[in-house]
Parts: C-alpha cells; sequence; structure tokens
C-alpha cells in the first residue's frame, strides 16, 4: 500500500521545521486558552473508568460495581452502605466502587476521598493497587480543580508505579503531576514530570502533545516545534494536536502552515469543538493572501 494517504494527514498539520525562526516570538504571552490548562477530561473519563481495575469483588459491592454507570446514584448507596462495616480487601473495592459513583455524578472532591479510603485500605505491600487507587484519587481531585491536593496524592502513587514497573500506569501518573505542576505555576517542574511521562511511554501522544504546547508557553519555539511534530505523527487526525500545531507555526511566523493546521482540523471533525476553535483562528487571520506576512505573527485571539 502506498505511504501517500498516512503521510498527507500529518504533513497537513504540521509546518516545516527550517521555516522556524530561531528568536522567540514577542506574543508568546497573548495566547488562547491552553490545552494543557483545560479542565482535566482525561482526569475525569479515567475516574469514571475506576471499576475496571483488576481488585477482588466481594459480594456487597460485585453488584455496585457493574451498575455504576446505569444508576451511580443507587451505586453509591450500596458502596457507601458497604464500607461502613468492611475490612480488608472488601474495604478497597467497596471504597474502589463508591469512587467511581461519586466520579460518575460529578462529585470530585468525595471521589477523591473514596479512592484515599481505598488505597489507605490496601496492604502495604500490594503496590499495584495503591499506584491505581492513588491515581485515581489524584485524578478526582485535579477534576476539582485541586492541584495542590492531586501532587500529594500522585506523588505515592508514582513511587508504587515505579516499584511494580508498570510504564504505563507511571506515564499517566507523570501526566498528571505535570498537569497539576503547571496549575501550580511550576513549569520547569511539569518540564521535567512530561519528560519522564515521555521516556515512560515514548509513543503516547498526548505526552507529546502537552510538552509541545509547555515548550511553546515557554517560548522555546524551536523545541515546541520538534515535540509537536512528534505528536503528529503518533496521531495525525488527533484536532488538538492540529490547533496546537497551527498555533505553534502562527508564533514562529509561519501563516502558511498554520492555516494549513487549522484547515486539517477541520476537513478531520467538521462538526466538533476543536472544529469551531480552528474556524475562529481561521477567521482571525483574514483572507488567504500571495503577499509575505510579517515573521512576528501574533498567536490568535480566544
Amino acid at each position: 500500500m502506498s505511504l501517500l494517504p498516512l503521510l498527507l494527514p500529518l504533513m497537513a498539520q504540521v509546518g516545516p521545521a527550517s521555516a522556524l525562526p530561531s528568536n522567540a516570538n514577542p506574543y508568546a504571552s497573548s495566547l488562547p486558552l491552553e490545552i494543557i490548562e483545560k479542565k482535566d477530561a482525561e482526569a475525569a473519563k479515567r475516574a469514571r473508568a475506576a471499576q475496571s481495575v483488576a481488585l477482588p469483588s466481594s459480594r456487597g459491592t460485585a453488584g455496585c460495581m457493574s451498575a455504576v454507570e446505569a444508576n451511580p446514584e443507587r451505586s453509591a448507596e450500596l458502596a457507601q452502605s458497604a464500607l461502613g462495616d468492611a475490612i480488608g480487601r472488601e474495604r478497597v473495592r467497596a471504597g474502589l466502587c463508591l469512587g467511581a459513583a461519586l466520579s460518575d455524578l460529578g462529585r470530585w472532591d468525595e471521589a477523591r476521598g473514596a479512592f484515599v479510603t481505598a488505597r489507605d485500605a490496601a496492604d502495604t505491600a500490594d503496590h499495584s493497587s495503591r499506584a491505581r487507587l492513588g491515581a485515581m484519587a489524584g485524578n478526582a481531585a485535579l477534576a476539582a480543580g485541586q492541584p495542590g491536593q492531586a501532587l500529594a496524592l500522585l506523588s505515592p502513587a508514582a513511587t508504587d508505579a515505579k516499584i511494580i514497573g508498570d510504564a504505563e500506569l507511571t506515564g499517566s501518573i507523570a501526566l498528571d503531576r505535570a498537569r497539576a505542576l503547571v496549575a501550580v505555576k511550576q513549569p520547569d517542574e511539569a518540564a521535567a514530570a512530561l519528560a519522564e511521562a515521555r521516556t515512560a511511554q515514548p509513543d503516547n501522544a498526548q505526552a507529546w502533545l502537552l510538552s509541545a504546547t509547555l515548550s511553546r508557553r515557554q517560548e522555546k519555539l524551536s523545541q515546541a516545534q520538534t515535540q509537536i511534530e512528534k505528536a503528529a505523527s503518533l496521531a495525525p487526525q488527533d484536532p488538538e494536536i492540529g490547533l496546537e500545531a497551527g498555533v505553534i507555526a502562527m508564533l514562529s511566523g509561519n501563516e502558511t502552515a498554520a492555516r494549513r493546521s487549522w484547515n486539517s482540523v477541520l476537513a478531520a471533525g467538521p462538526g466538533s469543538d476543536a472544529a469551531v476553535t480552528a474556524k475562529e483562528y481561521i477567521s482571525q487571520l483574514g483572507p488567504e493572501s500571495d503577499k509575505p506576512r510579517p515573521t512576528t505573527a501574533k498567536a490568535p485571539k480566544p
């Protein structure tokens, strides 16, 4: 099969690195709402999917876990009742179920408490359960807008994940730590966490996307370009990557590449939220012209 159909989406999303100037763009501080600062949808999704964690079942909570999606309120009631007199692994299971149900209801602070209860009930030698439950608690704290609490929960979870050698979980926790560190205005520490995520999961497009976003915010445009190209090679149809590629290109003075990136978002998902944003960005550029534009182009307004 020809490689051309596979390469075209990537070429459409990412402008050539050779077009980037070496100097930082003065408009790098006037940016649209950052991908890395958006409500942590990934955290919410993972917290809602908490019932998929492989922990032993018990008679008191097995029904709750299977019914979370269908009836989270009833599931929360069942889990809360079971948690009252549960001990050992049954307490782990009940806390997990309660956290999953509360997450589905959007009651993130309560969900965080339930996941912490489940984690603390797990045996100290059970690093797998403690890592996963700690990560869920951190996810819930992020979704509740409590990055400081999230960091306190994610740090021991990361240690447990490394002990069991779970690269996927290690990478996921590192991404969550990066989000929390950005929220508490520690960008250098966030960059280190993202580097850890990329090392643990070199094929994780989200890790490369967030790395590019952070590099761009730090006015490291050449580094951001390299990272967004890697993200696009891993997920060429991801609209968030296309949006970010366009912002990086625009700040680098490459309006043609920016327009191409945002048009690729429109083509990939015409009715998506990302397409609406891309359309707004393109409208701010005005009609396409054959005349060269200044190299200090402003980023689009949110």
